[in-house]
This record gives structure tokens, C-alpha cells and sequence, in this order.
């Protein structure tokens, strides 16, 4: 069964701590390079391959005594809140264009550079700490995988448009305040 409130939760964190991630502008140049929809094939499945690992880490997770696992959590959350204030901006990575335009080059570009680019980044750890939070591994899982498609739609189709309307540092604000929420409930849940 899916819970539609865990969902839509994970779905919000985790969209808006990716938007202003590198995800967006990798979306971004290879959407004006070649096809958008065969940048988008390969850059969700990269997606669900890491909301898959997510998931699962985050399912082990799980295993831990309650209080442990809430003060785990708490702690992950806060330091990803953390984490979204201080980093920097500007991580501009090369990206390697495909000799041609076929489906496979562009689709292969798109999956390698987000496969390689967000193994181990913020949003895939907030998705393993959210599946370990909420014990509900196919609601958190369509939740994270739903959130990472839209802002690399976002990305592919309108990045350029929607920078200039909304303010980076805004929607990171946004995005710590949220995962400091999740912390201090995860640390209430621990001691109380």
C-alpha cells in the first residue's frame, strides 16, 4: 500500500534539496545539445538505479533498535540541512558530448553522467535516511523517484526559465528548513 502523505513529504524534501543541485544544469546542457526526451530516458533511469540503492540502504537501516535508528536519522538530517547551507555554488562539470544523435549515444550520455554524478550525493543519502525513517520503502522510493524525474524535467525542458524566476539560494533555504524540521523530530522522536 502506498502512503500518499509519505510520498508527497519525500517528494518535497528531496525536490527541493535536487533543484539546486548539479542535476538541473547537467539536465540543462544536454537538453539544449540534443533531443530532450532521449536526455530524459537516460537521466531517470539513472535516477531509479539510485533510488533503488537508496532505498535498500536505507530498508537496512531499519534493522536498528527505534531510538537509535530516530537519533540516526535526526542526526543525518541536520547535517544534510547543513550541508545544503554551506556548499557552494558553481560545480560546473564537463560535460562529453556523443559523436551523433542517436538514441542510445544521448540516452547513454545522460544516464553515465547522472549515474557518476549523484552516486553518493545529498538527495540519494536524504532517500536512504528518509526509507530508514518511515519503514515504507515503496512510498518513499516513487516519492524520491517522481521528485529527481521532475527536476531534471525541469532542467532539460525550462531551467533556464525557472532560475530566473526563483532564486537559488531561496529554494536551498527552503529545502534546509525542511530537513532541520525532519532532524529535530527524528531527536524528539529519540529521546522522547
Amino acid at each position: 500500500m502506498i502512503s500518499i502523505s509519505v510520498m508527497a513529504l519525500v517528494f518535497g524534501v528531496v525536490f527541493l534539496a535536487e533543484l539546486p543541485d548539479k542535476t538541473a544544469l547537467a539536465g540543462l546542457v544536454l537538453g539544449t545539445r540534443y533531443r530532450a526526451s532521449y536526455v530524459f530516458v537516460g537521466v531517470a533511469a539513472a535516477f531509479v538505479v539510485h533510488v533503488v540503492l537508496a532505498v535498500a540502504a536505507g530498508s537496512v537501516l531499519t534493522l536498528l533498535p527505534q531510538q537509535l535508528l530516530h537519533a540516526l536519522t535526526g542526526v543525518l538530517f541536520l547535517g544534510g540541512a547543513a550541508m545544503l547551507l554551506l556548499k557552494g555554488g558553481g560545480d560546473d562539470e564537463e560535460v562529453r558530448e556523443p559523436k551523433d544523435q542517436s538514441f542510445w549515444k544521448v540516452s547513454g550520455a545522460g544516464f553515465m553522467l547522472i549515474l557518476v554524478a549523484e552516486f553518493g550525493d545529498l538527495t540519494q543519502i536524504m532517500t536512504a535516511n528518509l526509507a530508514a525513517r518511515y519503514d515504507d520503502p515503496l512510498s518513499v522510493g516513487l516519492g524520491a523517484v517522481l521528485a529527481l524525474w521532475a527536476v531534471a524535467g525541469l532542467g532539460i525542458v525550462g531551467g533556464k526559465a525557472l532560475m530566473k524566476r526563483v532564486p537559488l539560494s531561496l529554494i536551498t533555504k527552503i529545502a534546509a528548513l525542511l530537513m532541520t524540521a525532519l532532524g529535530v523530530w527524528s531527536l524528539y522522536e529519540a529521546i522522547a
